[in-house]
Formats: structure tokens, sequence, C-alpha cells
């Protein structure tokens, strides 16, 4: 298994890792905004993306986002093609694209928002801190792309200060994200129960 920095090569690969994305979106029923293969392939060509490749069958994938002059980042996309799940490849590919960001883009805030415990925990090992979306980018660029997601009528409705989707930041000059910590997983565990409290009230509309 290959995990790298994509290039103009693995633009053969835009169209699946589109397809990944919107089944897993089905799947999981909790939402995940779209991205075009167009809008991926941008993001291989300027070197800004992740993939991973066992051989020349793909495997999973991940991308950089920059807002507010680059003063903010944000890794999305992040996918693993069902064949290679359960695997602990989402990890690898997201420690990945963690670093390439760091080494990219050294003074950027990284933050992502994620409905998934998994990637809650993989963050916050990765020293990401649990916070309040009105700690994140107020790029509106970036809040239109979660138009696609189909629990968007949720974040306008609070507007914009909560979701299902969790927030987490690492401030490379904050000192907590450097030192150790053990993932808290009544931490976790209590925020995933916030998000499905929020999505039950959403259905029961």
């Amino acid at each position: 298994m290959k995990i790298v920095i994509a290039n103009s090569s693995h633009i053969k690969y835009a169209e699946i890792i589109c397809d990944t994305i919107k089944e897993s979106a089905k799947v999981r029923g909790t939402g995940i905004a779209e991205r075009t293969p167009e809008y991926i392939s941008k993001k291989i060509d300027s070197g800004d993306a992740i993939i991973a490749l066992d051989s020349d069958k793909f495997a999973g994938f991940c991308y950089i986002e920059t807002w507010d002059n680059k003063s903010f980042v944000v890794n999305s996309g992040l996918i693993v093609h069902p064949d290679y799940r359960n695997q602990g490849l989402a990890k690898k590919i997201k420690k990945k694209i963690f670093e390439h960001s760091k080494e990219k883009y050294p003074e950027a805030k990284i933050f992502g928002i994620t409905t998934g415990l998994a990637v809650l925990k993989i963050n916050y090992d990765l020293g990401y801190q649990p916070v309040t979306f009105s700690e994140l980018t107020t790029d509106e660029a970036f809040w239109n792309g979660c138009r696609t997601c189909k629990n968007f009528d949720v974040l306008t409705r609070t507007e914009r200060k909560m979701c299902l989707c969790t927030g987490m930041l690492y401030d490379p000059k904050h000192d907590k994200n450097v030192k150790e910590h053990k993932y808290n997983s009544k931490v976790l565990s209590r925020l995933k129960k916030i998000k499905q409290a929020l999505f039950l009230k959403k259905n029961k509309k």
C-alpha cells in the first residue's frame, strides 16, 4: 500500500473518489458534502491531496482546503474505499495529510468538522481539540460548501452555531496541541450523543 502526495498522474482517480464519497454518505445517512471530479482534479494537480493506492487500485483519499487567506486549513474529503476499510487506513491517510498540511502551511490553524466518531478520535490523537464553530473560519465559501449536505438546514436554523458535525481545531501556536494527551472516550462519546439527539430531533420534524 502506497500513501503519497497526489500529483497530475492521479487525476484519473477523480471520478471514483467522488463516487466513493457519495456512496459513503448514503450508507452513513448523516450527510457528507459532495465534490465534483473537476474540483478533486484541481486539488490533485495542485499538490493539495493525499492518495492511497494498492498497486494501481484506488484505496483512499483526502485533500487540503485553505480559508481566510491561508490562515485556516482544513483536511477534507477523507474517504476509504469499502474494500480497504477496518484496516487502519483512514488513520494513516489522516496522519499523512496532517503532516503535509503543517509542512505546506506552517502558520495556519488546521481544523475539521465531522459526524464520525472514528474521525473525532483520529483528530484528537493528532492534537486537535473540540471547539465551537465560532473558533473556526468565518469564510463564507467554506460554509457554502456545506449546502450539498443533507443536514444543511440544521446549520442554518442554529445560525451556524452548531450542526450534527463537531468542530475540531489544531493551533500550531497553542501549547496544548504539542503535549501528549490520551483519548478521552467520555468526552467524545458525549459529543456523539449530542449529535445523535440533534439528528433525531431533525427527523421528527
